[in-house]
């Protein structure tokens, strides 16, 4: 085939602003983004964290009224937010460390490694739920 008879090849741009709405990624991208959103998440909370961890320590009072303070539904759900943050970065975590050793990483076993990172987080998550909000 001559150069003029060639079919032109198909060109991929950058996605724009205004089409991520429409655009479908897979699962496997989801997780990983939400794998980045929640590690960022814990790092800013983290000063915070570490400050109540220090107030709660100086006595058996400043425990007592932190304790106070954990007791209330909407303390309860940040306390949740935390907890699943933490559950699914590091089972997702896990995916990518053994996604780094070249295992899983064709399309199939990738959509089902993030089906398996979000099921096993999801669930711990709502067994840390059920123990907060007092089912057992």
């Amino acid at each position: 085939m001559s150069e003029a008879a060639k079919p032109p090849r198909p060109q991929f741009r950058n996605i724009q602003l205004t089409q991520i709405a429409g655009y479908r990624m897979p699962l496997a991208a989801l997780v990983s983004i939400m794998h980045r959103i929640s590690g960022l998440f814990l790092f800013l909370m983290l000063p915070f964290i570490l400050f109540l961890l220090d107030n709660s320590l100086l006595s058996e009072g400043t425990f007592a009224y932190l304790k106070g303070y954990a007791s209330h539904w909407f303390t309860k759900l940040v306390i949740l937010a935390l907890s699943w943050a933490y559950l699914h970065h590091f089972c997702a975590g896990m995916r990518h460390l053994i996604m780094d050793n070249h295992i899983g990483l064709d399309k199939d076993s990738a959509r089902k490694s993030s089906v398996g990172v979000l099921a096993v987080s999801i669930a711990l998550a709502v067994v840390v739920a059920l123990k907060l909000f007092g089912a057992f």
